[in-house]
């Protein structure tokens, strides 16, 4: 049989660690270092700036800049894609009366909610699981909500610097000393073009790395400091529209069942999700999980497919799409954690570190209450006489970790995930048993499976997808184009993979692209990069993605 793991790419976490290597006077001194303006990282910041203002001397051994935040997208929001229903517990927690849930940019609370069980042709509703009830949340678009926190930090005194992908970890003497940013300027084999900029080194007390799924130097310090869990991490991948509607829709839809099949062998888990975006829009999206076996899968096209039942056709009727995107979302919760979330001068928080809750479909209260934690912790080890880069010094920020909501409510669904590797059905069946008893049974933590290491089948998934009108269903490369993708086409690939590989692991890559880069050819794989809207899929099943040139990437502005 054929697995994915079996090809692996020619990347090496060893080639992305190196000291700093610019003068000391070329260096760019900063006091703290967070990496990725999602809603981990911006959170971290804010949370910073409030503990500097009563803190002057501190803000002051900082140096000019006391927090500094890298993004690879254009501005802060374009990468951010989720649902999405947000929790707001963190956020008040952050801001402590400073600003009302009222004044940020949410849709409107969670009024009203359904759960469906879908056939081809028609759909059951069901009781709302405990896990997935929705009363108190509100409705928002991550990038939106993302540009709005950045706005924050920059209020709090955070330095923002967009279209700064950070390419490397900068370690020296077994601790972290900051991040060196990528090139810019270079031509499609890595020769220096005419507007060519060196990246640089960006060295710092304490670096945060906030950079969400997949993030690239995240996966980089787990192995160089030997901290990932003893259960490798799994994913989703999610793939999303929203639509301008000609009728609201007063409530949020779940749905499990059609188009997924529910038998064991398939190994095909998720559902979707319908949201409103005040009077005029919904958001929907398709989220799979990536253990799934069938080569012919394709999350793109079951959300098309999708949209052809009559539930989902009748509330787009007469309306239009307007954006796109997609993600992958880590799934594989308490037991995929990290051992320890901290290194000497290092602090990783949000989905990189994988604080997800699956069955709550929840993560972005998560992301924020850990960047304020690391926030408190990175400040603590600042006082007068501590050093944060020694052993054990940020150590506070574990322990606040255990002590929150975040551990106690992941540890409580840490087996439901691996239950649906059984099937549907059965997994159905054991994770409500999960949820009566808040995770006693099963005793115990169940192992998780690394996604591109299930055997490949083929089994006939695209048989029933349907053909593109540009209008209800659409294809891959229009769909791109409405993610508002800004990759030049002739810089270096960022995407690192075996190309001569067999022809299943070939067309398991070409139908689960959601972007169309890769092609299935007869000696292999070809990759388009330019099409890449940096999901992360590949990496899970086989492949290494790794930051593209700053600015890359999609536009997003409604996801």
């Amino acid at each position: 049989m054929t697995r994915p793991a079996d090809y692996a790419p020619p990347f090496r976490p060893a080639d992305y660690v190196a000291p700093p290597t610019d003068p000391e006077d070329e260096r760019i001194e900063v006091g703290i270092l967070v990496v990725g303006a999602g809603p981990a990282g911006l959170a971290c910041a804010i949370r910073l700036g409030q503990l500097l203002e009563d803190a002057p001397e501190i803000r002051e051994r900082l140096g000019e800049v006391p927090v500094a935040v890298v993004e690879k997208g254009r501005q802060p929001g374009s990468h951010l894609l989720s649902g999405a229903v947000v929790n707001p517990r963190a956020l008040r927690r952050l801001f402590k009366g400073r600003h009302r849930i009222e004044d940020m940019p949410f849709y409107g609370p969670v009024d009203h909610e359904s759960v469906y069980f879908l056939t081809p042709s028609r759909k059951l509703r069901i009781p709302t699981p405990p896990t997935m009830k929705n009363d108190g949340n509100y409705v928002a678009s991550l990038s939106q909500l993302g540009r709005w926190l950045a706005e924050r930090a920059e209020e709090s005194g955070a330095m923002l610097l967009p279209e700064t992908p950070a390419e490397k970890l900068l370690v020296d003497g077994g601790r972290v000393r900051g991040a060196r940013t990528g090139d810019k300027g270079r031509g499609r084999d890595g020769e220096p073009l005419g507007n060519f900029e060196p990246g640089s080194d960006l060295v710092a007390r304490v670096t945060v790395l906030a950079e969400g799924t997949q993030g690239h130097l995240t996966g980089v310090a787990l192995n160089r400091f030997g901290l990932a869990g003893e259960n490798p991490q799994v994913w989703a991948l999610g793939v999303k529209e929203v639509w301008k509607v000609a009728r609201p829709l007063d409530r949020v839809i779940h749905t499990m069942g059609w188009p997924l099949r529910g038998g064991a062998k398939y190994r095909e888990f998720g559902g979707s999700f319908i949201y409103p975006m005040g009077d005029d829009m919904v958001t929907l999206g398709m989220v799979v999980g990536l253990d799934y076996r069938d080569v012919e899968l394709s999350v793109h096209d079951l959300l098309q497919e999708l949209k052809t039942h009559p539930l989902v056709r009748g509330i787009l009727e007469g309306g239009e799409r307007v954006a796109w995107g997609a993600k992958t979302i880590p799934e594989g919760g308490f037991v995929s954690l990290p051992k320890q979330l901290h290194a000497p001068g290092l602090l990783i928080c949000g989905d990189g570190a994988g604080m997800v809750n699956v069955p709550a479909l929840k993560g972005i209260h998560y992301a924020i209450e850990s960047g304020s934690l690391a926030a408190e912790a990175a400040f603590g080890a600042l006082q007068r006489g501590q050093t944060p880069w020694t052993p054990g010094a940020l150590a506070a920020y574990d322990d606040a970790v255990k002590q929150s909501f975040i551990w106690s409510e992941l540890r409580e669904v840490r087996n439901m995930r691996q239950a649906f590797g059984r099937g549907f059905w059965l997994g159905g069946a054991l994770a409500g048993a999960m949820t009566a008893t808040k995770g006693h049974f099963p005793p115990g933590d169940r192992d998780t499976e690394r996604d591109s290491e299930q055997e490949l089948i083929r089994a006939g998934g695209a048989r029933s997808y349907p053909a593109p009108d540009g209008k209800l269903t659409f294809d891959k490369l229009s769909s791109v184009f409405a993610s508002g993708n800004k990759t030049r086409d002739d810089q270096p690939s960022h995407i690192l993979l075996r190309t001569d590989v067999p022809a299943e692991v070939a067309e398991l890559w070409e139908r689960m692209c959601p972007a169309q880069v890769y092609e299935a050819t007869n000696g292999g794989v070809t990759v388009t990069p330019s099409n890449c809207v940096q999901c992360g899929a590949i990496t899970a099943k086989g492949g290494r993605l790794t930051p593209p040139e700053g600015g890359s990437g999609p536009e997003y502005t409604l996801t």
